[in-house]
């Protein structure tokens, strides 16, 4: 596969025409390839595909760059005022114009926060300016605006408006809490701005039609009831089209058909993955179009237009609401050009004429490609990590087996780098969230990490966790040390029966919840396991009641109380409160900025952990937050983590070059 070195913003723009070959030759993946930061977050093609825009790494900001097509010429560079400030994303909003996002490295935490500011660049540079934020006054950066002024408010571009060159669609939540979303329309010039929805509901999501009318209102109520409103068009009130009140159900709007006569709803059921739904607006009748026996599916967008649906049944696959449409054919020949990859087409022109495709696999964490539609030829552009071999990493299949009581759990195992899965050392990573997240195929530069270091590398998609449903997800309610921890011991009997594990060299590891649920398995099995790392993790659960950004708003309060339970029967789930029955050594890590889990979660464990006179090693980052940001913390964290596992479970030794350890 080709690959280009890049190292600077000009030769990102060289590297865009030459497509310059490098011979590589494979060799083990160290700690370093896995936490070097891409060389770019993004790119997409403008609508007349005479430029690319891409967000670039520069120093200790990011920056937006777009480079003319034709000769390779960097015409336009911008960053965000301010220092350790960020382009977060940005989207073509005409052939010449640009409307980004940003991010900045807020107080003490290393990790950029969004800011909901809006700018705007022309593709030559010119008229580049801030549009809507918080440091609005004074920190123009170039075309001046008369009655400028700093707004406490965060913004979100929902519709570029193709048919409109000069105006967006906007979200505007106000800095308050359980805030009243309203949208507006606003000028990508001047900032300038006319609100044209609200609904009398909090923290709502809006959807437009194809001709930029706010057609649909999602919301949820302090008390987690999600309400979906629908009006037929910008004149018409609000109606409650459907409500979660009694049926605990919701329905996401995801599109409209060309003509806007049908609505396209994610309709979630009792038991099984989402459907989606065609409305026909004016028959008000709905027919089921998609259901998949397994998966829930998610949208496919291509120039605005809703197209289809990815799933990750396992492997990645797609649907399509027709399978004749051009993007539906263009996503068959692409999938048979990269057969064994998964492929996205991240941008189009507005002729259709050529897209920009991201290619991706377990292996391999992304090329770009632009394929042209009328020779059907794809020309390789780029890799945002060039550095990576996919030859020198390990091969990812998904995994099914059955719960205790007959539930499917489905899964992935990576075998280490270089040997098989087969009686190997093996780390069971488990995912955070838990509710609604979940594990994909699909690079995952932790497991490749840990393949890299000689473990075979398990995840589980445990019940509460995403893409079979709610019926799955609601499972794993007030579940925590409960059946969800079930799931994590029926998948490492699993793996031992199957021969894939050596029953002697078995450890967990995981970050926030899968920080909690790696402690909890080792308390509730203390026989099964040889060790346990716990990342930000939430360990004492009572605690989860009163501290922690979840609680920055009602609903939150109300979701702790419903989905992780009463603050009165968390004591006996809690690790740090039954640390006497772990009987193997601890790996613990935390950031002293973490506002989702704070530090002291961490510091109540390694108190009960040296009290019950068991092994532990703990490292603190008084500037990270909710995982770590910095590249020298992350190095030192990973060369700690793996020299814990290595002295555990018997793997390589992390190699750490001698001018970057602290």
């Amino acid at each position: 596969m080709k690959k280009v070195v890049i190292t600077s913003i000009t030769s990102l723009a060289l590297a865009l025409g030459s497509f310059t070959a490098l011979a590589q030759t494979p060799k083990p993946h160290e700690v370093e390839d896995f936490i070097r930061k891409p060389k770019f977050y993004g790119i997409k093609i403008s609508p007349t595909g005479e430029y690319y825009a891409a967000t670039v790494a520069v120093g200790r900001k990011t920056g937006l760059i777009i480079v003319r097509r034709s000769d390779s010429k960097v015409t336009a560079t911008m960053g965000v005022p301010g220092d350790q400030t960020h382009v977060a994303d940005f989207e073509w909003v005409s052939n010449d114009r640009v409307v980004l996002s940003s991010a900045l490295k807020l107080g003490a935490l290393e990790a950029p926060q969004p800011t909901g500011e809006l700018f705007g660049v022309n593709a030559d540079g010119s008229k580049a300016d801030m549009l809507i934020g918080f440091r609005r006054q004074g920190d123009s950066l170039g075309s001046a605006i008369g009655d400028s002024k700093p707004q406490s408010v965060f913004a979100e571009v929902i519709d570029d408006l193709p048919a409109d060159d000069k105006n967006v669609i906007v979200a505007i939540t106000p800095f308050t809490r359980d805030p009243y979303t309203r949208v507006e329309k606003m000028d990508v010039f001047t900032g300038r701005r006319v609100q044209i929805a609200q609904v009398p509901v909090r923290n709502a999501q809006f959807l437009t039609d194809n001709a930029g009318q706010v057609r649909f209102a999602l919301a949820m109520e302090v008390d987690r009831t999600y309400k979906l409103f629908y009006r037929a068009d910008d004149k018409s009130e609000w109606k409650v089209m459907s409500s979660s009140f009694k049926s605990g159900l919701k329905e996401i709007p995801l599109g409209f058909s060309p003509d806007n006569g049908t609505a396209y709803l994610r309709v979630e059921h009792e038991q099984g993955p989402d459907s989606i739904v065609a409305w026909n607006i004016a028959e008000d009748k709905r027919t089921e179009i998609f259901r998949d026996d397994n998966t829930s599916p998610s949208p496919i967008y291509a120039r605005g237009q809703l197209e289809g649906f990815h799933l990750m049944d396992g492997l990645p696959r797609r649907a399509f609401i027709d399978e004749q449409s051009q993007i539906a054919k263009l996503y068959r020949k692409l999938e048979k050009a990269f057969k064994g990859q998964g492929v996205t087409i991240t941008s189009m022109t507005d002729d259709g004429k050529l897209a920009l495709v991201a290619v991706w696999s377990d292996r391999n964490p992304g090329d770009f490609y632009v394929f042209d539609t009328t020779t059907n030829k794809a020309d390789y552009l780029l890799s945002a990590s060039d550095w990576i071999d996919p030859a020198a990493l390990a091969p990812v299949k998904p995994i099914t087996f059955k719960a205790r009581d007959g539930l499917d759990i489905h899964g992935y195992l990576t075998s280490p780098v270089n040997g098989e899965a087969k009686n190997a050392p093996l780390v069971i990573l488990i995912h955070g969230g838990p509710f609604g997240i979940y594990d994909a195929w699909r690079f995952d530069s932790e497991a490749q990490m840990l393949a890299a270091h000689g473990y075979a590398v398990m995840q589980v998609n445990f019940r509460g966790s995403g893409n079979h449903g709610i019926g799955f997800e609601r499972a794993g309610k007030r579940q925590w040390g409960g059946k969800m921890q079930d799931d994590i011991t029926d998948a490492t009997k699993w793996a031992i029966a199957q021969g894939i594990a050596d029953p002697s060299r078995i450890c967990l590891y995981g970050a926030s919840y899968g920080g909690y649920a790696s402690l909890m398995g080792v308390a509730k099995e203390p026989d099964l396991y040889r060790c346990a790392a716990g990342y930000v993790g939430a360990y004492d659960l009572p605690t989860m009641h009163t501290a922690g950004d979840i609680q920055d708003r009602k609903s939150g309060e109300n979701f702790v109380f419903e989905w992780i339970g009463p603050k009165e029967e968390l004591a006996a789930v809690s690790p740090n409160r039954i640390a006497n029955r772990i009987k193997v050594p601890v790996f613990l890590a935390a950031g002293g900025q973490d506002q989702r889990t704070p530090m002291k979660h961490t510091e109540m464990m390694e108190k009960a952990l040296r009290a019950a006179n068991v092994p532990v090693e703990a490292i603190y980052y008084p500037t990270e937050g909710h995982g770590f940001y910095k590249t020298e913390n992350e190095r030192e964290y990973y060369g700690k983590l793996l020299t814990f596992f290595q002295r555990h479970l018997g793997g390589r030794a992390p190699v750490i070059k001698a001018d970057e350890k602290k």
